[in-house]
């Protein structure tokens, strides 16, 4: 669907996540949480609004989905009617070693990713 250029996805992870754990190339990136204390971006709806278009078919992702799901509950209170959660994130959750993308997840579906 983003290929193709009906949906826009935006990863809301932190802008380290993206360097060292890597990216879906083409993402678009606002920050749901930021810091070491993971404390939520305050100007979040201001840079999706100005990332993309309200009424745009938007997907969020983040590692596992938890942070994307509570970002598109908020951007639908905003007025964003289109706006999705990648289930499973980049990375997926947890396995039974507590290490991710052995479950699911972007990466682990071998969907196209890379890492800067």
């Amino acid at each position: 669907m983003t290929n193709a250029g009906k949906a826009v996805l935006v990863d809301v992870r932190t802008a380290e996540e993206r360097k060292f754990v890597g990216h879906v190339s083409g993402s678009a990136h606002v920050s749901w949480m930021f810091g070491a204390s993971m404390v939520r971006n305050p100007r979040f709806l201001r840079e999706l609004e100005a990332t993309v278009a309200k009424d745009s078919l938007i997907l969020l992702i983040c590692r596992s989905g938890r942070r994307s799901a509570a970002a598109v509950e908020f951007a639908r209170q905003a007025g964003f009617a289109h706006i999705y959660n990648v289930i499973g994130g980049f990375e997926g959750d947890l396995d039974d070693l507590q290490q991710r993308g052995h479950r699911n997840g972007w990466r682990h579906a071998g969907l196209p990713w890379i890492q800067d």
